[in-house]
Formats: structure tokens, sequence, C-alpha cells
């Protein structure tokens, strides 16, 4: 979740609120990776809001060529346009603000109506997973922000059963990234997915905001396995590519992941330095094990 570009992670989020409703040339590491057969034990998809500079047709194109299932963080209007390509939005976006979630009772009427939209449009598209998030806690304690996501959530998981939807919680860094965001450890998002007590509400386990916030990546994603749904890379710190300039390696923690039996998708979210399309394609790499 970054905060660099016009079309960052927090724009894209809220340009959602108001409005719900020529082939690249292909680089040597791109080649390579067509010409590999890909190991595909990894659903992959990539996070749309990394690719300011290419249009949403030719991230689909190129993603499409490289093995990447989706494109990600797309609102309802974008999901048609990957789907052109053989892909899915592996995690749909809705009118939800990052800062603005259910921990507070006065948003839970607009959330609540927000995030039920945007489960039977997903459900209509065959969309499998949506986002939500806790919102800031602006001097709120977390017991109380707990007692009040849940009783939010609950008000939208009956809907999500039944139309067979994630609803996804993002777990984010409060200490780089999103000051203040009430989600921001693996043991608070773990007792509210108990809480609500639905198979339909998990936990979006982003690698790089854990990192940061508490590491241990590969023993929390065991522990706690059973409670996430969805996973997005990074590079730390920088969240820049996600090979040797920076401190995780990947390639381990996707096979934890593997070894698991996970059946979900793992998203790349992060901010290429090199040409994107040759960093996405070696990214796709180091996470197909």
């Amino acid at each position: 979740m970054g905060q660099r570009s016009p079309l960052s992670r927090r724009s894209a989020v809220k340009a959602a609120a108001t409005c719900l409703t020529a082939t690249l040339p292909l680089s040597r590491d791109l080649q390579a990776s067509r010409s590999e057969s890909p190991k595909a034990n990894l659903n992959q998809s990539v996070c749309r809001w990394c690719y300011k500079n290419l249009s949403l047709d030719e991230l689909a194109r190129e993603s499409a060529r490289i093995g990447i299932k989706s494109v990600e963080l797309l609102t309802p209007d974008e999901w048609p346009v990957v789907k052109k390509y053989g892909l899915t939005c592996a995690m749909g976006l809705g009118a939800d603000q990052i800062h603005i979630g259910f921990n507070r009772k006065e948003n839970h009427d607009s959330r609540a109506e927000n995030l039920s939209k945007l489960v039977a449009l997903a459900a209509d598209a065959g969309i499998p997973n949506v986002i939500c998030f806790s919102g800031n806690r602006n001097g709120m304690s977390d017991e109380e922000g707990l007692e009040n996501c849940a009783i939010g959530l609950r008000r939208i998981v009956g809907l999500a059963e039944k139309k067979g939807i994630n609803v996804c919680m993002e777990l984010l860094n409060s200490k780089v990234d999103h000051k203040d965001y009430m989600c921001d450890r693996t043991a608070w998002g773990v007792r509210l997915v108990q809480k609500v007590g639905s198979p339909r509400f998990k936990l979006l386990y982003d690698i790089y905001h854990m990192q940061i916030m508490e590491g241990d990546v590969i023993r929390t994603i065991r522990d706690n396995f059973d409670y996430i749904a969805h996973f997005h890379t990074g590079g730390v710190p920088g969240r820049n590519e996600i090979d040797e300039t920076q401190e995780l390696n990947y390639s381990t923690i996707c096979k934890a992941i593997v070894e698991r039996g996970f059946r979900g998708y793992l998203a790349q979210e992060f901010i290429p330095k090199r040409d994107p399309m040759t960093s996405l394609a070696q990214a796709f790499r180091i996470c197909d094990v």
C-alpha cells in the first residue's frame, strides 16, 4: 500500500468511493519466463495501482503473457477489461476507504451498504474476494475497535456466505505507510476473524506490511494459515522489487505457503524501479515454486 504516485492504493480507494458503480516489446526476462513452463503451484495476481504508466489493457495483456492469472484491486467497471485476456480480478475493490472502516459504529450503515453491493457484483462476475478495512484508531482502543468491527461485519457475512464470496480485511503497517491504522497486527486480525465467526470472512495477509510490523513471516503464516485467504508481496524496505535487493526470501516464503495447500491468490504489490514488465516477470519466477 504505497503513497508515492497519483495512482496509489490510497488514491485508488478514494476514487472508488466516489464511483462504485499497442503491444509492449518483450524483455529478455519476460521472453525467458514464457519459454519455461511455470510450475503453477501458486496462483499469482498483480495489483493494478503499482503500474500507473501502463493502461489496464496493457497490464492485463502482458500479465497474461507472463503467466499471471489476475489483475486486482479493480473496481467493478474494470473487471470486464481483464476478462478479455482470460484473467480474473482476484481482489475486488469497492467504495470502502482505508482510514474510515468498520471500527466505528457510525460507519456501519455506509460500509455495510457499499460492501454488500460489491459482494453481489462480485458474485455475478465470478470475482472470488473483496477487500475491506478496519479504519484508523483515532484514539479508540483496540478492544473497542475489535468489537465494533465484528458487529459491523456480521451485517454482511451472511450475504457473503450465500454468494460464495470471501470478504478480506487487509493487514497494513501503521509504522511507515498507514499511520494509526487499527488492523496492523496478525493477532488482532485473527481475533477478529474468530469473533465474526464466518468461513467467508478472512484476512488479506500483506507480507510487506507484516514484515515491517512484526517479522517472523513464515512462522506467522503457518500458525495462522486457516485465517488467511489472500497474500500480497512487496520488497522490504521500500516496497520495490522482491529480489536480492531487499531482506525477504520470497521463494522460501512461497514454498511455505504452497506446502500448506493454499488454493487462493498471491498478488505482486511492489513498485518497480526498473522496466516494469521485466520486474514483474522476475517476481513471477521467484514465486513460481
